[in-house]
């Protein structure tokens, strides 16, 4: 599964960020960094439409 895509279910409140870093397989720190890193603030859907028009 894309990790963009479970970020995005956490921001939306579908999962909590327990089991969003249980499903990526990282710890709590690591989690909260990938949370705030920039490359993953936009939703996965939304970069992969991105990606297949420009390809």
């Amino acid at each position: 599964m894309d990790k963009r895509k479970v970020i995005a279910a956490y921001r939306r409140g579908f999962i909590s960020i327990q089991e969003c870093a249980q499903i990526i397989g990282v710890d709590s720190l690591q989690m909260t960094r990938l949370v705030n890193d920039p490359l993953f603030a936009k939703d996965g859907a939304s970069l992969i439409e991105k990606k297949s028009v420009n390809s």
